[in-house]
């Protein structure tokens, strides 16, 4: 129920609706400005301590002999100033082996404990990986009291370098990645965060089991919400959880690459900025063009076909996709990256699942086999159970699905789409009775695009397919028209102004093999096969109709 008053009974509805919009629109304004000058307030108090704080260190300086070794390093130095041809180790290759050496690393600080006055441990992290560097006064070592002092006044998420010689820890490490230390020689600061965050890294990083844990020892931990997380996005990308997903998605996308190409596929770029909607309705962002109107494009399904016609026989593209859809839910984006393939049928589009089924459980196994620590990495955030799927993947009829359903109690409005309840109920019975968690799906030529092939033996089915993890549809496909007169009817039966989609059409009526292909959204890959809640989680930076920042 709406929380907004009702429009006033002496202006009109659209009028109290625009009132009602200009006065949510100018308290957001102020509501902006007062953040913006209360933001900028904070970082000159922060930035006025920093020199008070430099200042002091300066003056202890003069009377350190090591002072050389440590310090912030002021940006003219950075600047691209020279080239010391100085040797940089990563912190995830620091093992056993490297002990005794000397090392030079970069990374955030992420923790700070002082122990005394002439000790102090600093762990830095970079990417993934995490190590202890140990500070201890000492003149053969090259560190004073001042040192361990200037270590300790870093805040938290500054930038540092640290050379130093690697050790081995008595005891294991707990909180690190790495079961290493590094003896500290010279730590500078390269940017130091503000020293105070708006989001703290470990509240960001815990798992629903530490909450409960927490609760029940009757601790309240801080939660960070969804949206503070995307407000603070770069900040949220730095938990392990986030830096694991995002090379998951590169991994799926690589493999999407190297698949179709070692397949004779061609990689393609489709334009984003097209004449009219290609895939019907009204979900379509729109825009004028040098004086003329135009679309986002939905999908490069037009330009793959047109490649097709174009003699190039199998293509692919990885690129972005907008629907203007208005869909807050825990699956759609208004941009997302789509990978598309599209390719000739020699005589039935079954071939197309044949390259679905190949593409994608190689892309399960390389994930399961090569991408271990990633996967551990999230799965102590996010627990969830490993992807099932078949070597062979299987193939449901809408009929066979439908009365699936229908015997476990959930009845499906004859030749209709699924909802996501019936769906993940679905999905849920496959596994059961199939043991897998990946399945491809026919559908009624109703609920499918313009361009689907009307089904030979059925003209209310369609050459189409969906394909599912866990319950959820990630894959869209089919065999399309290939005619020109039949493209003509389809699209002015599923209410298209083909006068918008001309040139598409008139392709067809050069010579055209017959084709088929699918779409695929790259956060929805990922999301499924890590059996995230949210498609946030999955996308850098989120595009859903409440959200265009950061």
């Amino acid at each position: 129920m709406s929380s907004e008053p009702p429009p006033s009974a002496s202006a009109p509805p659209a009028a109290a609706a625009a009132v009602d919009d200009m006065s949510t629109d100018l308290a957001a304004t102020t509501l902006s400005k007062k953040q913006a000058k209360k933001d900028a307030r904070k970082a000159e108090k922060a930035e006025k301590a920093a020199q008070r704080q430099q200042q002091q260190q300066q003056a202890v300086d003069a009377d350190d002999p090591f002072a050389s070794h440590y310090g912030d390093v002021p940006v003219e130095e950075i600047q691209s100033k020279a080239v010391s041809n100085r040797v940089w180790s990563q912190v995830g290759d620091l093992d056993a082996a490297a002990a005794g050496r000397t090392v030079l690393i970069r990374g955030f600080a992420q923790a700070i404990r002082p122990v005394s006055k002439k000790m102090a441990f600093v762990v830095l992290r970079q990417s993934m990986s995490t190590v202890q560097c140990v500070l201890v006064a000492s003149a053969n070592a090259g560190v004073s009291t001042q040192m361990v002092k200037f270590a300790t006044a870093l805040s938290k998420e500054s930038i540092v370098d640290v050379e130093g010689v690697v050790s081995l820890p008595k005891e294991p490490l707990k909180s690190t990645t790495q079961q290493v230390e590094i003896q500290v020689r010279k730590i500078y600061c390269i940017n130091r965060a503000v020293p105070t965050l708006p989001i703290n890294l470990e509240d960001a990083a815990r798992s629903e089991a530490e909450f409960e844990k927490a609760e029940q020892g009757g601790e309240k931990l801080v939660r960070v919400g969804q949206d503070t997380r995307l407000n603070y996005r770069s900040i949220d990308l730095r938990t392990p959880a986030n830096q694991a997903i995002f090379r998951i998605q590169c991994q799926v996308e690589n493999k999407f690459r190297e698949y179709l190409l070692s397949k004779d596929f061609v990689g393609i770029h489709s334009p984003k900025l097209i004449g009219g909607s290609s895939e019907g309705g009204a979900a379509v962002f729109k825009l004028m063009y040098n004086g003329q109107p135009a679309c986002l494009a939905q999908s490069p399904q037009l330009y793959k076909q047109m490649a097709i016609c174009g003699g190039y026989e199998r293509v692919f593209e990885v690129g972005p996709v907008f629907r203007a859809e208005n869909s807050n839910t825990h699956r759609h984006l208004c941009e997302f990256v789509g990978l598309d393939a599209e390719m000739e049928i020699k005589e039935h589009y079954f071939e197309v699942c044949d390259i679905i089924d190949g593409l994608f459980v190689s892309i399960f196994k390389h994930l399961t086999e090569n991408c271990k620590k990633e996967l551990e990495t999230i799965n102590r955030q996010y627990p969830f159970e490993p992807l099932k799927y078949l070597d062979k993947t299987l193939k449901l009829t809408y009929e066979e699905g439908i009365q699936m359903l229908k015997e476990a109690g959930t009845e499906i409005e004859p030749m209709g789409d699924l909802n996501t309840e019936a769906e993940k109920k679905l999905g849920r019975l496959v596994r059961e009775k199939f043991g897998t968690d990946f399945f491809m799906y026919r559908y009624p030529l109703a609920v499918r695009p313009f361009y689907t092939m009307p089904c030979y033996d059925n003209t209310a089915y369609s050459n189409s397919f969906d394909v599912f993890i866990r319950g959820e549809e990630i894959i869209s496909g089919a065999q399309r028209v290939h005619t020109p007169e039949l493209l003509t009817k389809r699209a002015t039966e599923c209410g298209i102004d083909v006068n918008t989609i001309s040139s598409y059409i008139e392709s067809f009526s050069y010579g055209a093999p017959p084709h088929g292909g699918f779409g695929v959204g790259l956060e929805r890959v990922v999301m499924l096969f890590c059996a995230l809640n949210n498609i946030r989680k999955t996308s850098l930076f989120p595009r859903d109709p409440q959200r265009l920042t950061p």
